[in-house]
């Protein structure tokens, strides 16, 4: 049984007075017609938008409790500030909840065929270190990025997969940017609605920076903190973005060491990301031709891979101007991750692998438009095996 109360505001009133189960049942059965047979053990009630209904989320403990239905509730902002719609009784002990985000890199794979005979080969040639053989690695540098202009949103890689449409990718993108906006308006706390939509669009101008730290002023001029860190809050809360923390210092555990307030803020998928800039970007990734957004690009693109692996976000940043990309947990040691986005001098990189005694680093990974290889103790891997570096 499928339900949706954002299409169908009407199927609340099953919900709106007993929660008795052989109530609803019999409600819900009337307003889906003759074909509406509830059979113990064996159906499945889907509640879509259900944000919509409070009181039938408040009714999935006493669908536990009777044990006859199986029931899935799906729905955006749940838990988000400033949404007005909470439920009676939050069902505690009554309810798994599980996050969903859009599709990541190894999925965006498998829409557009890649099988795991090519999967597997890649994770082989990563433990040994070994190139990848020439066809298959031209043809995944196609394919990371098409990721990055198309991104996860299962919409927008169907619509990429069945008619490899740039402009209908990007209009759909466009769609879902506006929906967003058109949500920090619906939902958000009065106050709070136009700093959350200032917050939001200031995301491209504050990666184009050369340091890309997140600064409330360029959000609006001499603004601070206190104005719109519970905006930016919001917007994460929101499933939107993904803050990367600065670290005081490159050791293990890497949360104990992130620096609160200094931070960079990436889109949580980076489809949309490009899709906020400019006409063309999308042709230009796909040409090579980056010009000055390249950094933020390609940053997001791995910002992306690693959130959607689970992966928290760190980066460090010293006031000399000394600054490495990512810094992740891979193989039992605290390991810098630099991004290119293609072939290029990682400075930084080779500062703290000279100064192991005040950096707690031996060995480094540099992420590029290049093939499997290493260069004493950096190791250099192509852009789209990112999404293999799972090992903490």
């Amino acid at each position: 049984m499928y339900i949706n109360f954002f299409q169908n505001p009407d199927f609340a009133s099953a919900f709106s007075g007993s929660l008795d189960i052989d109530e609803i049942t019999m409600v819900l059965s009337a307003l889906l017609g003759k074909n509406a047979t509830f059979k113990p053990g064996e159906t499945v009630l889907i509640l879509d938008e259900i944000q919509e209904c409070p009181e039938a989320r408040t009714s999935l403990k006493f669908f536990k409790e009777d044990g006859r239905y199986d029931v899935i509730g799906t729905g955006s902002l749940l838990g988000v500030r400033g949404y007005d719609k909470a439920p009676r009784s939050v069902p505690v002990g009554s309810e798994t909840v599980i996050e969903m985000y859009p599709m990541d890199f190894e999925e965006f794979l498998w829409a557009n065929g890649i099988d795991e005979a090519v999967t597997g080969m890649l994770k082989k040639c990563l433990q040994r270190e070994e190139a990848v053989s020439e066809g298959i690695h031209l043809k995944m540098r196609q394919l990371i990025l098409q990721y990055a202009v198309v991104g996860g949103m299962p919409e927008v890689v169907q619509t990429f997969v069945d008619t490899k449409q740039m402009n209908a990718v990007l209009e759909i993108q466009r769609d879902i940017v506006r929906a967003y906006e058109d949500d920090m308006v619906k939902y958000a706390d009065r106050r709070d609605k136009s700093s959350i939509k200032e917050c939001f669009q200031s995301i491209p101008k504050q990666l184009s920076k050369e340091n890309k730290k997140f600064q409330y002023s360029v959000v609006s001029k001499g603004a601070t903190s206190s104005k719109y860190a519970g905006s930016l809050q919001w917007i994460e809360d929101a499933g939107i973005i993904n803050r990367c923390h600065n670290l005081s210092i490159t050791e293990l555990p890497l949360d104990g060491n992130a620096l609160k307030d200094i931070f960079k803020v990436y889109m949580a998928d980076c489809g949309l990301f490009v899709s906020m800039l400019e006409d063309g970007t999308q042709f230009d990734i796909l040409q090579g031709n980056l010009y000055g957004y390249k950094g933020a690009i390609f940053e997001n693109l791995i910002a992306d891979i690693f959130a959607k692996m689970g992966r928290k976000l760190y980066y460090f940043r010293k006031d000399s101007g000394l600054e490495i990309d990512f810094v992740i947990r891979y193989r039992g040691e605290c390991t810098p991750v630099e991004v290119k986005a293609a072939t290029g001098n990682a400075k930084s990189l080779k500062t703290v692998l000279k100064h192991p005694e005040k950096y707690h680093i031996s060995s480094a990974i540099k992420l590029e438009d290049y093939n499997v290889g290493r260069m004493d103790n950096i190791l250099t891997l192509p852009l789209y095996m990112a999404y293999l570096l799972r090992e903490v």
